[in-house]
């Protein structure tokens, strides 16, 4: 069963909460786990989207198991703000980006330096390797394949 990291900010307008709502929703539909930080914005819908159809959200938290948005199953505790980044990458397969502040850029780069498939959806920057996608169907299927 594949796992897909969901990386994003944790406050987003109404327009990213669809999007990364709708691919939590696909990535549940095509039977993968879906893992993130574990909070609101971009995490808080993607996992409330995954949850809808049915889908298992791992949240890697920054700190202890309180902070975490109410759509999460499994709830990792790290209590180590920011450098959670990379346990995120590691344990996904890929990662969809939706828009996204600096944390989303690291977690983009570490993915990408681990040779990752990386979908980004309205990205803060454009990095070699990523694909930019236009929609949340687009950047699912991508990747999966």
């Amino acid at each position: 069963m594949k796992q897909i990291g969901v990386v994003g900010s944790s406050v987003c307008d109404e327009h990213l909460y669809k999007i990364a709502y709708r691919v939590g929703e696909l990535i549940a539909e095509k039977g993968c786990i879906l893992i993130n930080g574990g909070l609101g914005g971009v995490m808080e819908a993607s996992a409330k989207g995954a949850k809808k159809r049915g889908g298992i959200v791992v949240g890697i938290l920054p700190f202890g198991k309180d902070y975490c948005n109410d759509y999460v199953d499994i709830k990792i505790a790290t209590h180590m703000g920011h450098a959670r980044n990379i346990i995120i990458v590691h344990s996904s397969d890929a990662i969809i980006s939706v828009g996204g502040e600096y944390g989303t850029i690291s977690e983009i780069a570490i993915a990408l330096k681990e040779k990752k498939k990386v979908a980004s959806i309205e990205p803060p920057v454009i990095l070699k390797g990523m694909k930019v996608c236009k929609t949340p169907e687009e950047a699912v299927d991508y990747v999966i394949s």
